[in-house]
Order: C-alpha cells, then sequence, then structure tokens
C-alpha cells in the first residue's frame, strides 16, 4: 500500500457487492481495506485487489460486524491508524430464519442499522482529519416492506427477513440523511445508495419465507431480479463513491444517479422515532 493513495474501508469486502466496490477503488488509485469475517476470504479479496491496481493496493482485516464490541475494536484500530478518506458501510443482509447476536439483538438490526452506525461514529474525527472524504451508506429497497414501528427492537408479529431488514435499512437511511446535515460544510460528504437487486451470495440463500405473505405473489419477479450481476450493483455504489456530490438528503439510485424514491418512506415521523430508537438499543 502506498502512503500516498487515498485511504479507504469497505465493509463486507470480500465478496459481493463489497469486493467489487473495493475493487473499483483499488483500479482508481485507491488503498482499499477490507473488512470480514473469514481469512482466506480476505486473502482472495486482496488478490483480487492487488490484480486491479497493479500494486499492493488492499488489505484485509477480520471483524464480526454482527459483534458491538468487534466494531468497536475495529474502529480503535482503523482511527489509530490517522486519516481516512473514504468509508464504505456495505455490510448488511437479509434472513429467512430470524438470528441474534452475541448481545441478544436481532441480527438485521445490528448488521444493517447498529454496526455501520457504531463504526461510522467512532471514526468521524478520522474521517474529518481525511477531509475531503465520504461515508457511503448501502441501503434497500427492501424498506418498502417494512414496519415503521420503533418503540422497541423489533415489531410486533411474525418474523419476515424482508420487513426486517427493511426496517433496519429504513433505520439507517434516517441516520444517514441526520449525519449528512450534521456534517455539511466540514469537509465529510455523506452518501445513501441502493444498488439495486443482484446475484449476491446472500440472495442466493433467500427462500420465499422470507417475504411477508402479502409480498409472495412476487417472488418469481424477485427471483429474476435477483440474476443481475454484482458488478452492475457494485458500479452504483462507487459512483456514491467517487462521483460529483449532488447534496446533504440525497440517495443514489441502482442506474448511479441521484434517486429519491426512498425518501418517500422516511417521515420526519420516522426520523424522529430513529432517533430515540438507536440510543436506546445502545444503552447511550
Amino acid at each position: 500500500m502506498s502512503e500516498h493513495a487515498r485511504k479507504a474501508v469497505v465493509t463486507a469486502g470480500t465478496g459481493g457487492i463489497g469486493l467489487e466496490t473495493a475493487a473499483g477503488l483499488a483500479a482508481r488509485g485507491w488503498d482499499v481495506t477490507v473488512v470480514g469475517r473469514d481469512a482466506e476470504r480476505g486473502a482472495t479479496a486482496t488478490a483480487r485487489l492487488e490484480e486491479a491496481a497493479g500494486r499492493a493496493a488492499g488489505r484485509f482485516l477480520r471483524a464480526d460486524l454482527s459483534s458491538l464490541s468487534d466494531t468497536r475494536a475495529l474502529a480503535d484500530r482503523l482511527a489509530s491508524e490517522g486519516p481516512l478518506h473514504m468509508l464504505v458501510n456495505n455490510v448488511g443482509g437479509m434472513w429467512t430464519r430470524r438470528w441474534e447476536n452475541a448481545d441478544g439483538i436481532e441480527a438485521s438490526v445490528v448488521l444493517n442499522h447498529l454496526s455501520p452506525y457504531v463504526l461510522t461514529e467512532a471514526l468521524l474525527d478520522t474521517l474529518k482529519a481525511g477531509a475531503p472524504s465520504r461515508i457511503v451508506n448501502v441501503t434497500s429497497s427492501a424498506m418498502m416492506a417494512a414496519v415503521p414501528e420503533f418503540e422497541e427492537v423489533e415489531p410486533p408479529g411474525p418474523y419476515y427477513g424482508l420487513a426486517a431488514t427493511g426496517r433496519a435499512k429504513l433505520a439507517h437511511l434516517a441516520h444517514t440523511m441526520d449525519l449528512a446535515k450534521r456534517l455539511d460544510g466540514q469537509g465529510v460528504q455523506v452518501v445513501a445508495v441502493d444498488p439495486g437487486p443482484a446475484a449476491t451470495p446472500n440472495a442466493a440463500q433467500m427462500t420465499i419465507d422470507i417475504l411477508p405473505p402479502q409480498m409472495r405473489p412476487l417472488w418469481d419477479q424477485i427471483q429474476e431480479w435477483v440474476t443481475r450481476p454484482v458488478a452492475e450493483a457494485a458500479a452504483a455504489v462507487l459512483a456514491a463513491g467517487t462521483g460529483p456530490y449532488h447534496g446533504t438528503d440525497v440517495v443514489i439510485g441502482p442506474s448511479g444517479a441521484p434517486d429519491d424514491n426512498l425518501l418517500q418512506y422516511l417521515t420526519e415521523d420516522v426520523a424522529a422515532a430513529v432517533r430515540r430508537w438507536t440510543p436506546m438499543l445502545l444503552g447511550d
């Protein structure tokens, strides 16, 4: 890695959209740290980055971002290394069966909202030191299935993976828009991006049970959507990270252009509820 290159961190960067994004950044001259859980996949990802850049442009850091203590430890390490120029919060996921992290919190809430929230807040000074810098938060149209209730960790009723992920992504979109306004004029740009459906490893594990019953007639169409190449979806994330910046309340859509479609789900009532909900979950 070069002391003169700009530095990026891509979470969940050893496969899928994260790896394609990291490789795209490396090809553009960035030094890229990919974060993941598996050292073997990390080594493969690092080799891919070196191939894309034509030099030693990548490294792997192991962290289980379903663990908030691991997330905080990762943030401490990254902060100790000096200025950072881009953070791509790509970590997330959607599961057919409900599961909890080591702290007893439902996994969709942790991986799609709390973990990137904690990591970002802990790295703000590091990103300010690297200004001009950018935070890219990967979001999802799954929020169309969300039950926008934020009084408890999870809403009442049965668990459906799409709705659970959508609710967590909606919460994180609220944080993203708040953060963009908070950092306006401080040299740290904040962008949300919906890369759209793609043939990711996570998508390959989905079954129809992930959908709320009223959405199950769409299953065949959804299966067709997730044949979209991962590199095409990652192009939108790269556009959000390296393209022109458009302001403090813009979402980049699957085409790589601004697309405010998801903002229809983010009412002021939802944003206010999320501002109360997140600190409650973190015990702040």
